[in-house]
């Protein structure tokens, strides 16, 4: 008989604060009826053009997760972030006081999100969609976005790297190895598709360890990370290593 598994914490969720379909409480609600032990609400951080939340709704979000923790529905309800990385220092959209008013960070690299230096970052998404396209400068962008996502993991308190590799590619190996250095969760995510059989078994090559998570952008996609689970299978991953699966 095939293994099961069950998720405890999904902690990658979005909701009408940035570009998702349903509240807060729709995704709290979700996860509550699923029996999750926990949910975090990440919606994108204000750098990202098309889908920031707002900064001044901050104390908003915040708000309503304290209301429904009051209503003791079972599970832990976080706040969190997903930042965007802006620069090739690795400069994420949040200042440091923004950044601790978040229970936790999320965080990787958007084509929405230009920084403090919206030409070089333009140039940058730009170069990374036509590579993606057409594999030209396919080498250069590689080498680019692993040093800028490398700097990200190692001048921030990152709890996740979202979906390496999923806007503009990278070194798998070297990235992995850096979020086993900054004790940071590399993402195993059942939305994006950037991250195949081999890029897992790559990764998993160094010490790191593991999250799936939804990427939820409606309420009735909370907790859904099947695609993940099957790519963890056949990549042969130990579950031990993903810190949010239990085997059942």
């Amino acid at each position: 008989m095939a293994t099961t598994y069950k998720l405890l914490y999904d902690w990658h969720t979005h909701t009408t604060f940035s570009h998702g379909a349903g509240s807060i409480e729709d995704n709290v609600r979700v996860a509550a009826r699923l029996r999750l032990c926990g949910i975090g609400i990440t919606d994108h951080g204000p750098g990202h053009l098309f889908f920031g939340v707002k900064r001044s709704r901050l104390a908003e979000m915040r708000a309503e997760i304290e209301t429904l923790r009051a209503r003791d529905l079972g599970l832990e309800i976080l706040m969190g972030v997903e930042a965007n990385i802006v620069d090739a220092s690795g400069r994420l959209d949040l200042s440091p006081y923004e950044l601790s008013l978040f229970d936790y960070v999320i965080a990787g690299y958007h084509y929405g999100a230009f920084g403090e230096n919206p030409i070089a970052m333009c140039a940058c998404h730009v170069e990374n969609i036509i590579s993606n396209a057409t594999g030209f400068l396919s080498r250069r962008s590689l080498v680019k976005n692993t040093e800028m996502v490398e700097k990200a993991l190692h001048t921030n308190n990152i709890k996740i790297l979202t979906h390496p590799g999923d806007k503009g590619s990278v070194d798998v190996f070297a990235v992995a190895r850096a979020c086993a250095e900054t004790d940071t969760l590399f993402e195993i995510n059942a939305r994006h598709k950037s991250l195949t059989v081999d890029g897992l078994r790559t990764a998993a090559r160094s010490d790191v360890k593991f999250a799936v998570s939804s990427d939820a952008h409606s309420p009735e996609r909370v907790g859904e990370t099947a695609r993940a689970i099957r790519l963890i299978a056949e990549a042969g991953l130990d579950i031990e290593r993903v810190v949010n699966l239990r085997a059942v």
